[in-house]
């Protein structure tokens, strides 16, 4: 199994419009963050996890070709609102593309995107064939087998998930978190690599920041942990040094790969 981070930006990406921050102006390539999403290759499998706002860049950067499944994390519009760039993975007479998401997430979908799940969408028209899979537990696409875990993101609940490959445990991605909760630690416990929101150093109403999932990654007992959901108050180069053994920022074009 293969893992591309595509993203690991905040909702307004960095560098954000109109700023002129010492992040927003650097140079450095990994202070230049796209929103949050991961491209996950396994044998022949394609999936992504979220259509952000900068799918098309964030598709054309990593040579994304062919997709078998979108898995959606929920439905804020940094993590869903690019969904029409799937267009060009259902061109031609490809099947509708699975979209494995939350009931919540197909409501929305099916109220900002409904063409793309009309019955009657032609393979000739250009527009994105989707096919909802509505998860209410894990599933499986191939060798991979999703666990969703319920997280809590401010007023709303998201899912990361946890990824198996023919029955090992190889990571949890959880982009969108507010606060480690039980069953969520439960779930957690002793996973090999986290990937996990850890937004910024100072505390935020519905994100975890930097101590937060310092202390989670801590509590779950994991084997490396990645920040990703980063905002411009954190620099690649200032910040990396700082973490403990075995934490790092992610930064867009991170591979992580799997041996089985």
């Amino acid at each position: 199994m293969r893992v591309t981070l595509l993203g690991t930006g905040t909702s307004q990406g960095v560098p954000m419009i109109a700023c002129d921050c010492e992040v927003c102006q650097s140079s450095d390539p990994k202070d230049h963050r796209f929103r949050c999403s991961a491209w996950v290759q396994s044998d022949d499998l394609s999936i992504l996890i979220d259509t952000t706002p900068d799918l098309r860049s964030q598709a054309l950067r990593a040579g994304i070709r062919h997709l078998d499944a979108v898995v959606c994390t929920h439905a804020h519009n940094d993590h869903l609102i690019g969904f029409d760039d799937l267009r060009r993975f259902c061109d031609r007479n490809r099947p509708p593309l699975s979209v494995y998401c939350s009931s919540e997430t197909h409501e929305r979908l099916l109220t900002v995107f409904p063409y793309a799940f009309q019955e009657d969408n032609s393979p000739y028209n250009s527009y994105v064939r989707a096919q909802a899979h509505v998860f209410d537990g894990p599933f499986e696409l191939g060798a991979l087998r999703f666990v969703p875990v319920l997280v809590p993101h401010g007023r709303t609940l998201t899912h990361g998930f946890i990824l198996e490959e023919n029955g090992i445990r190889h990571l949890a991605y959880i982009p969108d978190c507010a606060a480690l909760t039980e069953s969520m630690t439960e779930a957690l416990r002793d996973i090999p690599v986290l990937i996990i929101d850890g937004l910024r150093d100072k505390p935020h109403p519905t994100h975890m920041n930097v101590p937060a999932a310092l202390a989670a990654a801590c509590t779950v007992r994991a084997g490396t942990t990645y920040l990703t959901h980063l905002t411009h108050d954190i620099s690649h180069a200032q910040r990396s040094p700082l973490l403990p053994e075995n934490v790092f920022l992610a930064y867009d074009g991170l591979v992580l790969d799997f041996p089985t």
